[in-house]
């Protein structure tokens, strides 16, 4: 199916100074409506345990109307979605993870910031998560993570959470396919293959 051909879309700016670690770091968890509140908790622990980073879950709040769009479908512009969180994130808090079940794109472009070809494919381009490199925001939705197991589906969401929260953090994409933060390369079978955890290289890297 198509969902299941879509890319992981991560924007690699920025990333090769990362952002220091400490116990200070508070990271927000926001269920966008109709995101299950469980889920969210679930995945403020995995963030907390994983990088060691004190989570909150907030209030769900409805997505953000002026990110909407209908090109190809009806979905939301995960890049409008970052940038907005980040706008609004509240002095307690050092970054934020929005989480939603709605489908969202981006424009995915190529190392000199073109539009990738065909432009009719890409220039909206279904993800299951973005993040910015470094950033203080990021978003996965679960859309093009179905599975018709539960328990697998929510090991793809993990992983995209963890991987996208890296980015935040300043790391690269890895190119040790067992790695949680290397690029799916437009294919779900990628997360599938990667373990919940990172390589001895990006671990030194935060």
């Amino acid at each position: 199916m198509r969902y299941l051909l879509a890319s992981l879309l991560l924007l690699l700016c920025s990333c090769q100074k990362q952002m220091p670690v400490t116990e200070k770091m508070v990271v927000g968890i926001l269920p966008y409506e109709g995101f299950s509140k469980e889920k969210a908790r679930r995945i403020a622990k995995i963030i907390d345990s994983f990088y060691g980073i004190e989570t909150v879950v907030l209030p769900e709040k409805k997505l953000y109307a002026q990110a909407f769009i209908n090109v190809k479908s009806p979905r939301y512009r995960a890049d409008s979605i970052i940038r907005i969180q980040q706008r609004n994130l509240p002095d307690s808090l050092d970054f934020i993870i929005g989480l939603t079940t709605k489908d969202v794109s981006t424009t995915k472009r190529d190392n000199d910031g073109k539009i990738l070809q065909p432009a009719s494919r890409y220039s909206d381009w279904g993800v299951m998560g973005l993040g910015f490199c470094q950033g203080k925001s990021c978003v996965v939705s679960t859309f093009r993570l179905r599975h018709a197991n539960p328990k697998k589906q929510f090991e793809r969401l993990e992983k995209v959470a963890v991987h996208e929260f890296g980015h935040n953090l300043g790391l690269p994409h890895c190119k040790n396919k067992k790695c949680v933060m290397t690029d799916a390369v437009e294919s779900i079978a990628t997360i599938d293959n990667e373990t919940l955890s990172l390589c001895k290289e990006c671990k030194e890297k935060i």
